[in-house]
Order: C-alpha cells, then sequence, then structure tokens
C-alpha cells in the first residue's frame, strides 16, 4: 500500500500539485493585498466593530490568534480570533478575513442548515477516520475484505464532512462580501477586487483539501476491488 505506483499517481502527486498551487494563489492574495490600505482606515478589529454597529450581527468578544492567518471562529467559545497581522493592520486582506470569519458567525446566529449539517458529522469526524485508517490498514495486513470496507466507509465520514465543508465556506464568503457592503466598508473598487480576490485564494485551499480526500477514497475503494 505504501509504495504502490497507482497511490502515487493517481494520489501522492495530485495532491501535491493541488497543495502547492493553492498555497501560492493565498499566499500570491494575502502578500499582496495585506500591503494594499482599505478605503475606510480600520484595521480588522475596526471593522469587525463596525460590521457589529451596522449590521445584525449581534456582537461577541475577539481575541488574539498566534501565527499568520489563523483567524477562526470558535462556535463553542462563541469567540472570534485574529491573528496580529488581521486584527492590527488597516488592509484590504485583514478586512476580507474578518468579515469571512464574522460571515460564519451570522451562520451560527442565523443557525443555517449548512453549519446544522455539518456540525452533525463533527462526532464522527472527531474519530471515523482514526478508526477508518486502522481497519483499512488491519484489512489489508489480515486480507480481510470485510474489514476494510467498514475503514473505507468510516474514512468515507470525513469525505461527506469536507464536501459539505465547501458550500459553508463559500456561503461565509458571500455573506461575509455582503456584511461589508452593509457596513459601508466597500468604498472603492479595489477594496472589493481585493476582498473578493483574497477569499477566493481562501476557497481554493479547502477545494484542494476535497480534491485529496476524495483521491484518497477512491484508492481505498480500488485496493478492497483488487483484494476481491
Amino acid at each position: 500500500m505504501f509504495f504502490d505506483s497507482q497511490y502515487l499517481l493517481w494520489v501522492a502527486l495530485p495532491t501535491l500539485i493541488l497543495s502547492l498551487l493553492a498555497q501560492t494563489f493565498v499566499s500570491s492574495a494575502y502578500n499582496r493585498w495585506s500591503k494594499a490600505r482599505n478605503s475606510a482606515g480600520l484595521t480588522g478589529v475596526e471593522v469587525a466593530e463596525r460590521i457589529f454597529a451596522r449590521t445584525d450581527v449581534q456582537r461577541l468578544p475577539l481575541e488574539g490568534a498566534p501565527g499568520q492567518l489563523s483567524d477562526h471562529y470558535d462556535p463553542a467559545k462563541g469567540v472570534v480570533r485574529l491573528s496580529q497581522g488581521i486584527a492590527t493592520v488597516p488592509s484590504v486582506a485583514a478586512m476580507a478575513v474578518v468579515a469571512h470569519e464574522l460571515g460564519h458567525v451570522q451562520q451560527y446566529q442565523e443557525r443555517s442548515l449548512l453549519i446544522t449539517a455539518r456540525q452533525f458529522l463533527v462526532p464522527g469526524v472527531r474519530i471515523a477516520p482514526q478508526i477508518g485508517y486502522m481497519m483499512i490498514f488491519a484489512g489489508l495486513i489480515l486480507n480481510f475484505s470485510g474489514l476494510l470496507w467498514v475503514g473505507i466507509a468510516l474514512f468515507g465520514v470525513m469525505v461527506v464532512f469536507m464536501l459539505l465543508t465547501l458550500p459553508v465556506e463559500f456561503d461565509a464568503s458571500r455573506r461575509g462580501l455582503a456584511l461589508l457592503e452593509q457596513a459601508g466598508l466597500m468604498g472603492t473598487g479595489e477594496d472589493r477586487g481585493g476582498a473578493r480576490q483574497v477569499l477566493t485564494a481562501a476557497a481554493l485551499t479547502y477545494i484542494a483539501a476535497a480534491i485529496t480526500a476524495i483521491l484518497q477514497l477512491l484508492y481505498y475503494v480500488s485496493l478492497a476491488r483488487r483484494r476481491n
């Protein structure tokens, strides 16, 4: 399994290419728009405060997050965490990232069906992949196809979760752009174009991850069929 040429050709190589392309696009977009000042001259924290004040998104705490582009909404604790490069810089990139995270906040506050569906799978996703990997490996070692197929089914739970993540992320970006408009923060064409480019680049990372998971799943299915 670990030295299968088909794995290298159909999973490892495409995964490497997709990951490199996605990361290159993200780095390029972020580097460009993190240096471009947004027309309102507001830092990420100030953008969040403006959105809270002028839209229907209910105010919630903002906290710092270590690292770069580590920004996220924590629904369990009800806080948005922002990296220093986003929280303290008045850039177009900061504006876009904050709006995206507040788009997630709005999804939860409105109990979006997409979020509800994805959250339903969270408990299973925490354990299913690990157990799935062990069963796939055991099924291959023991030449037990039934165990192999159970492992593949458990791995499939993660694939479904990642596929559900795509529309959730796209919707958060759509909501984020709308929130920026409602808050009067899209003052120029550069604001609009830059924010869309940053959010599009971020979306590519989720697309690459989903494609990788699908390729892995198909590979495991092909292994099981070859063993039958």
